[in-house]
């Protein structure tokens, strides 16, 4: 009750007032400690290089919202889909803001297939799948001939055919002609290298993943669970193939991209939010799976967030392959881009 007596006296002064137009909301998921001047999380780089001076009230959220005078407006949602689900439904029925031409980015850190690309590298994905959908049987009483113990919800076995349609938030496709310009606006980007990450990638026979880092386009499967190992990234192909039709491709895993898109898919049915304005942006802190030499639970020990390879340079590269985009959309907007 409190909470929300907060809230409605925060809003108040304001609700006379005409909503605040938001150009771009930049969506990130944690961050570690203070909004700056510390080990920054996701957040940290956007308000303090962006100049988000402005901080905003938002006790219906994990962490207050922060504001700039060019319109871009940034969030955190919290770690995992519903945090990220309930975050994102609360700022778009926020009577403080008028979001229906804005922009959104959502951007941060992932594990990355070493198939696809290196660490530090950015992905921009036309396909986010939901990785949490599913039936499940523990892998110790799966049939012998399964590849895998996990289900398509509503299905009897692994990748069974066909596919629900329409299905139920497992899949969703963003704009493929934003998330082309985004990529094109930002593939020749020079991304940060270091010696700890040369030589971590020397581990792995993948091509990609010995490349210096790089902008791709890569789509990125969402799930609650913080998985890790070769064989559950056999299974995020395999996972990512089925729910496209064979149209997207696994390159980034994350753990919250499915519940704002379930939260952002809802509002614009109520005319709140443009979903043809959604980008998705994941850079690589880690591999998905072991190097070779070690096993699957050796790895995902050393695998701690702040302490990732390439956890700095992945922060890097979130913030300078999409404030390069953010820029580019202030200069242009409200216009749609591309243009029709």
């Amino acid at each position: 009750m409190r909470t929300w007596l907060v809230l409605v006296l925060s809003i108040l002064p304001l609700m006379a007032k005409k909503p605040i137009p938001v150009k771009v909301v930049v969506v990130t998921m944690f961050e570690r400690g203070a909004d700056t001047g510390d080990q920054p999380g996701e957040f940290q780089y956007w308000v303090e290089r962006e100049k988000l001076d402005q901080t905003l009230p938002f006790p219906q959220g994990v962490r207050p919202l922060r504001m700039n005078r060019e319109g871009v407006l940034a969030l955190v949602t919290g770690v995992g889909t519903a945090k990220a689900a309930a975050s994102i439904m609360a700022l778009g029925l926020d009577p403080r803001f008028d979001l229906r031409k804005s922009y959104w980015l959502v951007t941060g850190i992932a594990g990355v297939d070493p198939k696809d690309a290196s660490l530090g590298s950015a992905a921009w994905a036309e396909w986010i799948v939901d990785g949490d959908l599913a039936h499940e049987i523990d892998a110790r009483e799966i049939h012998p001939g399964w590849p895998t113990g996990y289900i398509p919800l509503r299905k009897s076995k692994p990748y069974e055919l066909p596919r629900r349609e329409p299905d139920e938030g497992e899949t969703y496709r963003l704009n493929p002609a934003l998330v082309e310009w985004a990529y094109q606006l930002t593939k020749d980007i020079k991304l940060d290298d270091n010696e700890a990450m040369r030589e971590r990638r020397l581990h792995y026979a993948e091509p990609a993943a010995r490349r210096p880092p790089f902008v791709l386009k890569g789509d990125t499967l969402s799930a609650m669970t913080f998985w890790h190992g070769a064989r559950l990234s056999d299974w995020a192909n395999a996972w990512v193939r089925y729910h496209t039709g064979g149209k997207g491709n696994y390159v980034m895993c994350g753990m919250e991209d499915t519940g704002t898109l379930q939260s952002l898919t809802l509002l614009a049915q109520s005319g709140r939010v443009d979903l043809n304005r959604v980008l998705v942006l994941r850079a690589a802190s880690n591999f998905d799976q072991q190097r070779p030499g070690i096993t699957a639970p050796e790895s995902l020990a050393e695998t701690r967030i702040g302490s990732y390879t390439a956890y700095l340079p992945a922060l890097e590269a979130a913030y300078r392959v999409g404030s390069r985009v953010v820029h580019e959309i202030i200069a242009r907007w409200p216009a749609s881009i591309p243009a029709k």
